[in-house]
C-alpha cells in the first residue's frame, strides 16, 4: 500500500515537471521570435528578391511605414512582395511602430494585392507583427474595416500566394497579410489570436501569467503544424534565426520556392477554390454525437 502511494506521488510530481518544462520551451520561443538581433522584413527582401523596388502610400491618406512592399524577382520570378516591418534599433522600431500597421498600411496593402491580380504575379508576404495598432487613431480610420478587406481581397487573389511567419504573428495584424495558398513559419516564430500579456491580461488580470497564456495558445510552429494551421516549418540555425541570417533566409527561400513549383501547377481558379477551403477546414475537432476526432487538414513538413 506505501509503494503504491508512493508510485503514485512520483508520477503526479514527474507530470508536473514536464507540464513546466513545456511551458518554459513555449515561453523561450516567445522570446526567440521577439529577438531585436532576428531577421526582419527588409532583411529577407535583400537576401531573396534581385531588383526590388518599394512601392508606398495608400493613394487615400499617407504611407505606413510598418508595411513594407513592392516589386522584384525572386529566383528568376517577377513576385510582389508585402510584409511587416519592425525594425531593429529604437529609431526604425520608432519609425515602423513596431510592426504594428494602420489602417493606411493595410489599404496599401490592398493597392499592391490588386496590382499582382492585373499583372499575373504571385504574391510573397513576410509576416511579423505583434498585432495591429490598436490606438484610437486606428479605430476611428477604420482599422477593423481595412484588415478585413484586405483578408477579402488576399482570398478572392487567383495568382499564388504563399505566406511566411518570421517572427511574431499576433491577432488579425497578422492573418490580414496570411490569407495564403500555403502559410509556412519558421521554427521559432510564433502565431496566435493575441500576445501572451494581452490573454493573461484578459484571463487573469495580470501579465506576470504570459508563459502560462503562451501555453494554453499553443502558438509555436510544431503545435501549429500538428493543428494543420500551416503547411511547412522552416528550421532555423541552432539558437534562432538571428544567429545565422543567411542560413536562414536561404532555408525560407527554399520553402517558397518549393510552394510556388506546386502552386504555379494549378488552374487560377482551383487555386482561388482551394484556399478558401482551407480556410473553411482549420484545425481538429470532434463530432459531439459520435465522439470522433474531424478529418484536419493535412500538410507537409519541411
Amino acid at each position: 500500500m506505501h509503494l503504491s502511494e508512493e508510485i503514485e506521488r512520483v508520477q503526479t510530481k514527474l507530470k508536473t515537471l514536464r507540464h513546466e518544462a513545456h511551458r518554459h520551451d513555449t515561453w523561450v520561443t516567445v522570446e526567440i521570435a521577439r529577438h531585436k538581433e532576428r531577421p526582419r522584413t527588409r532583411d529577407y527582401i535583400a537576401h531573396l528578391i534581385d531588383g526590388f523596388e518599394e512601392l508606398k502610400g495608400d493613394r487615400l491618406r499617407a504611407d505606413d511605414p510598418a508595411i513594407v512592399g513592392g516589386l522584384g524577382w525572386f529566383r528568376g520570378r517577377a513576385v510582389l512582395v508585402v510584409g511587416h516591418q519592425k525594425g531593429r534599433t529604437l529609431d526604425e522600431q520608432t519609425l515602423h511602430n513596431f510592426g504594428m500597421a494602420r489602417p493606411e498600411g493595410y489599404r496599401k496593402a490592398q493597392r499592391l494585392f490588386a496590382l499582382a491580380e492585373r499583372h499575373r504575379l504571385p504574391v510573397l508576404t513576410f509576416v511579423d507583427t505583434p498585432g495591429a495598432y490598436p490606438g484610437v487613431a486606428a479605430e476611428e480610420g477604420g482599422q477593423a474595416r481595412a484588415i478585413a478587406d484586405t483578408m477579402l481581397r488576399m482570398a478572392r487573389l487567383s495568382v499564388p500566394v504563399v505566406a511566411t511567419i518570421i517572427g511574431e504573428g499576433g491577432s488579425g495584424g497578422a492573418l490580414a497579410l496570411a490569407v495564403a495558398d500555403r502559410v509556412l513559419m519558421q521554427e521559432n516564430a510564433t502565431y496566435s489570436v493575441i500576445s501572451p500579456e494581452g490573454c493573461a491580461a484578459i484571463l487573469w488580470r495580470d501579465a506576470d501569467y504570459a508563459a502560462q497564456a503562451a501555453e494554453s495558445l499553443r502558438p509555436t510552429a510544431s503545435q501549429l503544424y500538428d493543428l494543420g494551421v500551416i503547411e511547412t516549418v522552416v528550421r532555423e540555425p541552432r539558437g534562432g534565426a538571428q544567429k545565422d541570417p543567411e542560413a536562414a533566409a536561404e532555408a525560407v527561400g527554399a520553402a517558397i520556392t518549393d510552394a510556388l513549383d506546386e502552386l504555379q501547377q494549378l488552374d487560377p481558379e482551383v487555386r482561388r477554390r482551394q484556399r478558401r477551403e482551407r480556410f473553411r477546414r482549420l484545425g481538429a475537432w470532434a463530432d459531439p454525437e459520435e465522439g470522433l476526432p474531424g478529418a484536419p487538414f493535412s500538410p507537409s513538413r519541411m
